[in-house]
């Protein structure tokens, strides 16, 4: 079973790594779904992993259709990515009509080889999910993260199991989006997947002693004095329950 993390900065991708997981997905704003790290964060990483480092290349939150100058930013980072030895890279673009863009997905597998690579919840937004998991393997993509075209994966069970099925081993189907703790061991079971997906966290307080209280960096409700980090003593608990499933 390869445990994935899904992490918002280089020190959350060390507490990963601390808590057990195989690799992270390194990523910047998740409240946007994931964006594209900075060339720090992953040189960071990198630096201080020794398990899998695939990077996010999302140059912004909102839908998967990119403009010109969206795609060129794309290419720019894998070559980024490639160069500060990610291990993998992670996106996913649509047309229109919510199908594979299979001509610019083409031109971003051709720069990220030899990286491993992931098309991303992408896969959710498309209006057929079969036809576009054979796109997938048409581009020689290695795996889809999907939570079955549902708002959590336990929730999209049955599709993510079909999927992996219809499949028949030529991309892995790595379901994510609301596995934790309790339910990863039932999805596991219920749809046969060899690789999950999850994002465990928690909120570190701010160590400032002053703090001023009528500025907002963000939105009102969000306290600037406390941020979120990876909780690697939750991913240690969820892989324990997983040997646990094994046995």
């Amino acid at each position: 079973m390869i445990l994935e993390a899904c992490v918002n900065s280089a020190i959350s991708a060390i507490e990963a790594q601390k808590g057990g997981a195989d690799r992270v997905e390194l990523c910047e704003n998740l409240h946007d779904g994931g964006t594209t790290p900075s060339a720090g964060a992953i040189r960071f990483a990198r630096k201080n992993l020794h398990i899998g480092l695939f990077v996010m290349i999302r140059p912004r939150g909102g839908d998967f259709l990119y403009s010109e100058d969206e795609f060129e930013i794309m290419q720019e980072d894998i070559v980024a990515a490639k160069g500060l030895g990610a291990d993998g890279v992670v996106f996913g673009i649509l047309l229109p009509d919510g199908t594979i863009d299979r001509v610019r997905m083409k031109r971003l597998v051709e720069l990220a080889r030899p990286m491993g690579i992931t098309c991303h919840r992408a896969f959710d937004m498309t209006a057929d999910p079969y036809k576009a998991m054979e796109d997938l393997i048409s581009l020689g993509i290695d795996r889809i993260l999907t939570s079955g075209q549902q708002p959590t994966a336990p929730q999209g069970a049955p599709l993510i199991r079909d999927l992996i099925t219809k499949s028949s081993g030529r991309i892995i189907i790595m379901p994510g989006s609301g596995v934790k703790e309790h339910n990863v061991a039932a999805l596991i079971e219920s749809t046969g997947a060899q690789e999950v997906h999850i994002h465990l966290e928690k909120q570190e307080p701010s160590r400032m002693t002053f703090k001023q209280p009528s500025v907002y960096m963000g939105k009102p409700e969000q306290s600037e004095f406390e941020h979120t980090v990876t909780d690697w003593r939750r991913i240690r608990d969820l892989r324990l329950g997983i040997y646990d499933l094994r046995e």
